[in-house]
C-alpha cells in the first residue's frame, strides 16, 4: 500500500509514477488526497471537541464542590450533546478511513526510478544471456510428445480427474518433479543460505491482501469453502504462490534491526484459475491451473534492498546454470509489471521443442508496499520503528522448469539426458522409453 503523507507531500511525482504505469491509476490521487483531507478534519474536529468536554468536566466538578447544583446539571447537559458531536464525527473518521483505504488497496506500487518506461512486455529491455540454444541433428520433439513417448505425464487422464489445466505426473516424470523441487530446496538452503519454511497451502484473504493479490486479482484465485457452510466461501484460499503464507509470516510483528535480513525458502503448489488462451500452452505444461513451485523471501532494510535484489536473481540464475539450460533476464518495464512490485527481473528459459523463451522466475522488489499492507515493522537502533522491505522470486517455478529440461537434453534416439545435479536424486543418468 503507498504511504499517503507520501501521496500529500510528493503528489506531482505519485501521480508520474503511477501515469507511468497506463492503467490509469494517476486519476485516483484526488480522490485519495480529499478522502485524506476529510479524514483529517473530522479528526482535527473530534480532538477539538474531546478537548472542550474535558474543559467543560472539570468545571462541572468545580460547580459541584460549590454546590452549584443547577450550573452543573446545565454543563452535564453540554457535555452530552459534546459527546453526541464527537460520536457522530467518529463515524465519519471510520467511514472515510474506510474508503481511503478500501482505494489505497487498490492502487499499484510506484516503479522504481530506475524501471525503464514502457508500455507492454515488447518495451521490456534484455539484461544479459547465459549458454546457447541446443544445436540439434535432428528434428526436435516438443515436451508433450516426449511426456507421451516416455509416460512421463497423462494429460489425458490428468483431465479425466480435475479438468484442463492439471497434470498427473506418471513414473519418471513423478519422479523427475519431485526431484527437481528437493534439488531446488537443497541448492537455496546449503549455497545460498535461506531458511526452508513449509507453509499452510490454505490462507485466509488478509494474506492475498498482505501481498498485494487481492483485491485486483480475486478472480483468478480458488476460493475455499468448508463442507457445506457456504458462509464460509471467500474467507480461505488455495495459495497461487507460497508468497502469500511467507510473506506474511511476521504481519503485524515488530522485528529487531538485528534479525534482518530474513531469508526464507519454501516449496509449495500453486492453484491459479486463469491459465491463459487455448492452444498448445493450455493443452500441455506451460499454462496450468496447478503447478510446484520453490519461492524465495527476503524481509530486509530498505538501504539493502536492492543489492538483495541482485543476489535474489542471481540465486535463480544458479538453478538454471546448474541444470546446462540456455536462459535470458530481463527487466519487466513500467506498463509490465506486477502490481505490488517497484522493480522486477524476470528469467525466461529457451524451450527448443516451443522455440521461445519461458517465464520461470520473476524476482521482484516491493519495496515498503506489502510491509504496509500487513503492518510489518523492525525496530531501529535508535527506537524508531521503520517499514522494511520485502522481495520475492521463483526458485524457480515448474512445470516450465521440467518443460525446458525434457526438450534441452532430449536425444536422437528419443531419451532425455538428465543434468549431472538430479542424478543422485533419480538415481539414473537417462530418461527412456
Amino acid at each position: 500500500m503507498l504511504d499517503i503523507k507520501l501521496i500529500r507531500e510528493n503528489t506531482t511525482r505519485t501521480r508520474e509514477r503511477l501515469a507511468s504505469r497506463y492503467g490509469g491509476d494517476e486519476t485516483k490521487i484526488d480522490e485519495a488526497l480529499a478522502l485524506d483531507e476529510n479524514r483529517r478534519q473530522f479528526l482535527h474536529e473530534v480532538e477539538q471537541l474531546k478537548g472542550l468536554r474535558n474543559r467543560v468536566s472539570k468545571e462541572i466538578g468545580g460547580l459541584m464542590g460549590q454546590k452549584k447544583l443547577a450550573e452543573a446539571e446545565a454543563k452535564k447537559i453540554e457535555t452530552k450533546d459534546i459527546n453526541d458531536k464527537i460520536a457522530v464525527l467518529d463515524k465519519a473518521v471510520l467511514e472515510s478511513e474506510k474508503s481511503l483505504h478500501e482505494l489505497m488497496v487498490r492502487m499499484p506500487n510506484l516503479p522504481h526510478s530506475s524501471v525503464p518506461l514502457g508500455r507492454t512486455a515488447e518495451d521490456n529491455p534484455l539484461v544479459r544471456t547465459f549458454g546457447e540454444p541446443t544445436q540439434f541433428k535432428f528434428k526436435p520433439s516438443n515436451h508433450i510428445e516426449i511426456c507421451e513417448r516416455l509416460k512421463l505425464v497423462d494429460f489425458a487422464r490428468g483431465t479425466k480427474l480435475s479438468g484442463s489445466g492439471f497434470l498427473l505426473y506418471t513414473n519418471w516424470g513423478a519422479r523427475l518433479e519431485r526431484a527437481l523441487i528437493q534439488f531446488l530446496l537443497d541448492l537455496h538452503i546449503h549455497e545460498h543460505g535461506y531458511t526452508e519454511v513449509a507453509p499452510p497451502y490454505i490462507v485466509g484473504r488478509h494474506c492475498m491482501e498482505g501481498v498485494g493479490q487481492f483485491p485486483k486479482f480475486e478472480d483468478q484465485a480458488y476460493a475455499v469453502q468448508e463442507g457445506q457452510d457456504g458462509s464460509t466461501l471467500g474467507s480461505l484460499y488455495l495459495v497461487p504462490t507460497a508468497e502469500a503464507p511467507v510473506a506474511n509470516i511476521h504481519r503485524e510483528e515488530i522485528l529487531k534491526e538485528s534479525q534482518l535480513p530474513i531469508s526464507y525458502v519454501a516449496y509449495s503448489p500453486c492453484f491459479r484459475a486463469e491459465a491463459g488462451a487455448a492452444g498448445l500452452g493450455t493443452r500441455g505444461m506451460i499454462r496450468i491451473h496447478q503447478f510446484d513451485k520453490v519461492e524465495l523471501i527476503k524481509i530486509v532494510k530498505p538501504e539493502d534492498s536492492y543489492a538483495e535484489l541482485d543476489k535474489l536473481v542471481g540465486n535463480a540464475e544458479r538453478v538454471l546454470q546448474l541444470l546446462g539450460l540456455h536462459y535470458r533476464v530481463i527487466t519487466l518495464c513500467t506498463g509490465d509489471m506486477g502490481f505490488a512490485s517497484a522493480k522486477t527481473y524476470d528469467i525466461e528459459i529457451w524451450a527448443p521443442g516451443q522455440c521461445q523463451f519461458l517465464e520461470v522466475s520473476s524476482c521482484s522488489n516491493c519495496e515498503d508496499f506489502q510491509a504496509r499492507r500487513m503492518s510489518l515493522r523492525y525496530k531501529t537502533e535508535d527506537g524508531s520503528n521503520r517499514f522494511p522491505h520485502i522481495l520475492n522470486g521463483s526458485g524457480t517455478a515448474l512445470a516450465r522448469l521440467f518443460v525446458a529440461i525434457i526438450e534441452t537434453h532430449q536425444l536422437a534416439d528419443g531419451s532425455v539426458t538428465i543434468p549431472e545435479p538430479l542424478r543422485p536424486y533419480l538415481r539414473t543418468d537417462r530418461l527412456q522409453a
